[in-house]
């Protein structure tokens, strides 16, 4: 009641002042205080905003300091497994880019398959790095058996490949423009560098070619470079490359994680790298255990392909010198023979085997548990692999390199790349099979003159020191094709896994 009587004294006492101002005098009034009353709300208005938004500013900064922090520090509700399949990807933080004075454009032409073409980039930035030259992102091989129309960036990822290694080279996805017309006018140089070569030869005979011609094209780029006597530097940069530059694209990792949580989830797995497709078989000559028709498609392939040098080959010959690749049948006897257990995982990371499901019977049947990349994924998730060997090869490189243990039937550049990336790992079980001593205890097993026991206690105890463990690597003077590869064994970088892979 107080109040109200209050309002009606304030509205009389309103109505008085207005007859003795007069009307028009009062309504000037109730413009000028509306118009005050609008301003200062307007003002305070943009104040508030203003602070408001220096706020969120000073917020964000804090944020970027302190949240990464926090965060790391959060305890996690998911294993570390899932995490890595599930988190964001940190913010990349890039190395400061290198200047140095450049001494020519290096173009490259890789040959083989994947392996052999990973092995051969690795080699090709150590040289680039060497030399102060840009490097072009290598060409990757087109017109191989294989026949893979693949680019470099749908193998592997060119932006991580490039930024992870400024502080090393400088890398170009393509020529610049005015280089571009000398080379389509014939302007540059093309050769194959020399095989097994050391540093001094890229620094006596291919330097002086990029300053002569300002481009020079590596048209072979396969064992190019010696497995030893390098520097320190040029050894640790390979290791750089070939462990953290060269990753996959994000749908081969995602692809591959996905075989790796099928498997886990079903228990341990080993993976066979089981080398006897067609192409194998035809370049090296190896026939054993196929039938007359068999061996003389191979034959004619060999003949076929003018890159297979090698032609008249005994095959009976190679496989007592251990040079073949195991044949399924003879696997089967050696897993066996090693106490696999039989009811474990094999995934098999191969192409198609020769012979199909005749060949594989009894490696089938010895162990049931035979899985492949089509057996576990639709034909939906490989669709786009189809026809792209070297994306196949790549799935198959990261499911080897997650298994718990890994073997290969035959020495090739898959099984030695991956052997040294398992021992980068943590020197990861890898089992390295003695053919040359194998097929002869074989032999002597099937024609009855060796008992299981006896078969299986001599394989166990060849093989007890060939399992992935560390160990020198075996250097022969002037025969580099002997002596260990320098990626399935990359010693200088497994002494120094505490430090940074890069050069001084």
């Amino acid at each position: 009641m107080l109040k109200m009587w209050k309002t009606e004294d304030s509205v009389e006492e309103w109505e008085m002042k207005v007859k003795l101002f007069g009307g028009g005098k009062v309504d000037k009034l109730k413009t000028s205080v509306v118009s005050r009353s609008s301003m200062k709300l307007w003002m305070i208005r943009a104040i508030t905003t203003v602070l408001l938004w220096t706020c969120v500013v000073h917020l964000l900064a804090l944020g970027e300091i302190w949240g990464p922090r926090l965060l790391k520090s959060w305890p996690s509700c998911f294993s570390n497994q899932d995490a890595e399949l599930t988190s964001v990807p940190a913010k990349l933080v890039l190395p400061p880019k290198r200047i140095y004075k450049n001494n020519g454009y290096l173009m490259v032409s890789c040959n083989g398959g994947l392996n052999q073409m990973r092995a051969a980039i690795c080699d090709m930035v150590a040289i680039a790095r060497y030399l102060n030259v840009t490097l072009v992102v290598p060409e990757l091989d087109k017109s191989s058996f294989w026949n893979d129309p693949s680019e470099f960036q749908d193998i592997f990822d060119v932006d991580h490949f490039i930024t992870s290694l400024r502080d090393e080279v400088r890398i170009l996805k393509e020529l610049p423009p005015r280089l571009k017309t000398r080379v389509k006018l014939g302007l540059f140089h093309s050769l194959p560098p020399v095989s097994w070569s050391n540093i001094s030869y890229y620094t006596h005979q291919i330097l002086p070619l990029l300053q002569k011609y300002k481009v020079v094209h590596l048209n072979k780029t396969d064992a190019r470079l010696a497995n030893n006597g390098l520097p320190i530097e040029i050894q640790k940069l390979r290791c750089r490359v070939n462990f953290n530059a060269l990753k996959f694209t994000s749908q081969i990792e995602e692809l591959g994680r996905r075989v790796v949580r099928i498997l886990r989830e079903r228990g341990p797995f080993l993976v066979l790298h089981l080398r006897y497709e067609m192409d194998m078989l035809a370049f090296s000559g190896c026939t054993h255990g196929c039938n007359d028709e068999e061996t003389e498609q191979l034959t004619r392939m060999r003949y076929a392909y003018p890159w297979w040098k090698e032609k008249d080959i005994s095959s009976e010959m190679k496989r007592k010198e251990g040079l073949c690749p195991l044949t399924p049948e003879e696997t089967a006897l050696v897993l066996s023979a090693l106490g696999i257990d039989r009811n474990v995982q094999i995934y098999v990371a191969a192409g198609e085997i020769y012979g199909g499901k005749r060949r594989m019977k009894a490696l089938a049947s010895a162990f049931p548990n035979l899985v492949r990349k089509e057996t576990l994924l639709g034909p939906s998730d490989l669709k786009f692999f189809q026809n792209h060997s070297s994306q196949m090869a790549a799935l198959d490189y990261l499911v080897s390199l997650e298994s718990d243990i890994f073997v290969p039937t035959y020495n090739g550049n898959m099984a030695k790349v991956v052997e040294g990336h398992r021992r980068f790992l943590g020197f990861k079980k890898t089992i390295s099979l003695d053919r040359k001593l194998l097929v002869g205890l074989i032999d002597q097993y099937n024609k009855g003159s060796l008992s299981w026991d006896e078969f299986s206690s001599t394989v166990k105890e060849a093989h007890a020191d060939r399992m992935g463990s560390p160990k020198a690597r075996v250097v022969i003077p002037d025969k580099p094709k002997e002596e260990d590869y320098f990626y399935a064994n990359p010693l200088e970088c497994l002494q120094l896994l505490d430090e940074p892979l890069r050069s001084s």
